[in-house]
């Protein structure tokens, strides 16, 4: 009991610790999971053992024989199928084939090249030398969001890297549970047709069982087949279930199901997904900070022994300085990506618990099996996966900076609300070249803009997830245009700081209105104009017109006529091709002559 509350207990207050240090929380997960074992073991304990025990040994112990595996491989499909639901098709619009190629041919890179690296530098054979190369071919999502949370950064460099984290976590598992099967059967001649056999069984059931689960889940969800208070825990069930049959029809497709199962109803019309999406995420946080702490404990001392020497930090650099960039060039040639957008991909690429899970499982068994050198392969992988994390939470900040990733401007802009005249000021923003973000709790409105061509989805903006949106990075600017007042309050109040860099601006609430009140002008979209006068000035005239100003007398004389004529709203000033707010134009300083007002209703 004290040991399975204490791994509850210091893995919560890990993720604790990661969150106020801004790091990945596998960094301090694992360094806890040392602690408690092969440290407590070596230094610590007056007999000897380990504080937690994960492995029953005969007197103390949490899992007897495999049962250990057997909750890592379903807290996996777990935590995967929550990545899975965060993927969107309409992120990868600009670099799904620079993705595509990561996981295929950067995969084989990783492969080819750590295993041969592997092979000559600790004098491993071909196969565990192999089947260590397919472990860390995996980055994970665990590891790579929280440090792009903490980086503006271009959309397409982190779309790319949290799909690339996502996607490859099947196809790692699956290479490394080739290798292990060829070591099992003793790599005789019949492999060759075991092992394509046994791969279009793992592609046929996995993609399958996930696309039919997904699809029925999201018909009994939708249908009202499962009561709402039932719906987290069958959507669970749903998960294990299509785990463990996939697992049942072919050997390690369970996660390949569970991605696709993921993928199939993020992107689908299901109801309840945001509820879905935050019980999955809780479960997911709870899982990793047990799992890693269990993984790292159950790791000797002996094992850490076997790599203090020159060959792993040699090893270290070649696939991290080495392998890691030239499977990236490869995979980004002639793509849109910049040079510097590459170096920043390369240089990120942290391994996290799929290839920390495996490697346990497979390095335990192998050494049950009496094979030599399969001490190597979890120290080794757990060296990697430490080593990048290590690497990445410290430098990635200051890499980006230093090749010239890190967006010291962010200009995206974030208009909270979607209706009929946001969407118009979102459309003449969008072909002017600036990236618009609108975000509504309303759904119809929502997929109207993303039918109209614009960037939108839907959440809600009382959710603690909106500010740590890692697509939302490069926002600069908010303007709160809701039918709400106290959204938009809200909006300003406990937004700004994450996205009102250069400025938070909303509509005029309607008792300001009916007071004339407008000392907060640095708040107000437009002084006078509130959600009813905005929508009746489209509805009247759905239109954005501009107009050129050539003198200051004339900029005052249009922007008297625009503020009192209640069919018009004056929406920006442009100037030598950049468009400004109006509260942001007039604190700016600029000349108020050769300008253009942009404003929307009647024709003036």
């Amino acid at each position: 009991m004290l040991e399975l509350s204490g791994i509850i207990i210091l893995g919560i207050l890990a993720q604790w610790v990661a969150w106020k240090f801004k790091i990945p929380a596998i960094l301090p997960l694992i360094l806890v999971g040392l602690l408690v074992g092969p440290i407590a073991a070596e230094f610590l304990s007056e007999d000897g053992t380990k504080w937690i025990e994960p492995i029953w040994n005969g007197s103390k112990g949490l899992f007897p024989g495999e049962a250990l595996y057997y909750f890592v491989s379903l807290a996996i499909s777990i935590i995967l199928f929550e990545g899975g639901l965060t993927l969107k098709r309409d992120e990868i619009k600009n670099v799904g084939p620079v993705i595509t190629k990561l996981i295929t041919l950067g995969s084989a890179v990783t492969f080819l090249g750590a295993g041969i690296v592997a092979h000559f530098i600790f004098g491993l054979t071909w196969e565990l030398s192999f089947l260590f190369s397919g472990l860390i071919i995996v980055t994970g999502p665990t590891v790579i969001t929280p440090i792009l949370r903490n980086i503006p950064l271009k959309k397409d460099v982190s779309t790319v890297l949290k799909w690339e984290g996502i996607l490859i976590d099947p196809i790692g598992a699956l290479v490394a549970v080739l290798v292990f099967e060829f070591i099992s059967v003793g790599g005789d001649g019949a492999f060759t047709k075991t092992a394509l056999m046994e791969f279009g069984k793992i592609l046929l059931f996995g993609t399958s069982f996930g696309f039919t689960f997904a699809h029925a889940l999201m018909y009994a969800v939708n249908k009202k087949l499962v009561p709402h208070y039932l719906l987290n825990v069958v959507s669970l069930s749903a998960v294990l279930l299509v785990f463990v049959e996939s697992e049942i029809f072919a050997h390690e497709s369970g996660l390949l199901a569970v991605v696709v199962m993921g993928m199939v109803l993020g992107n689908g019309n299901l109801k309840n997904l945001k509820e879905l999406l935050y019980f999955k995420e809780s479960l997911s946080i709870l899982l990793i900070s047990i799992l890693f702490i269990l993984l790292s404990a159950n790791i000797n001392i002996e094992d850490l022994q076997l790599l203090y020497n020159w060959k792993t930090a040699v090893l270290f650099a070649l696939i991290v300085f080495v392998i890691r960039p030239l499977g990236v060039f490869l995979s980004t040639h002639n793509s849109n990506l910049k040079l510097n957008e590459k170096l920043f991909i390369s240089w990120v690429g942290p391994r996290g618990i799929v290839a920390a899970g495996i490697a346990s499982l497979f390095g335990s068994k192998l050494i049950k099996q009496g094979v030599a050198g399969a001490e190597y392969i979890t120290p080794l992988v757990f060296m990697i996966v430490l080593g990048t994390v290590l690497l990445n939470a410290t430098t990635a900040r200051l890499f980006a900076k230093m090749v010239g990733v890190f967006l010291k401007s962010s200009n995206a802009i974030l208009f909270l609300g979607a209706s009929d005249p946001a969407r118009l000021i979102a459309k003449y923003l969008t072909d002017a070249g600036k990236r618009v973000v609108l975000i509504d709790s309303n759904k119809s409105f929502i997929e109207t803009a993303k039918k109209e061509g614009l960037e939108a989805f839907s959440t809600n903006i009382y959710d603690d997830d909106l500010t740590d949106n890692i697509e939302l990075n490069d926002v600069g600017y908010l303007i709160a245009m809701t039918g709400s007042d106290a959204v938009n309050d809200f909006a300003i109040t406990s937004l700004s700081n994450a996205f009102g860099e250069h400025g938070a601006y909303r509509l005029a609430t309607s008792k300001e209105i009916r007071t004339n009140n407008s000392e907060n002008k640095e708040l107000f979209f437009s002084p006078k104009d509130d959600y009813i006068n905005l929508s009746e000035a489209f509805r009247d005239n759905p239109k954005i017109y501009e107009v050129v100003i050539d003198s200051e007398e004339m900029y005052h004389t249009m922007l008297s006529k625009l503020f009192n004529e209640l069919k018009s709203v004056l929406l920006f000033v442009k100037k030598s091709g950049k468009l400004y707010l109006i509260p942001e134009f007039e604190k700016s300083g600029l000349s108020k002559e050769n300008c253009t007002f942009v404003y929307l209703g009647k024709n003036i």
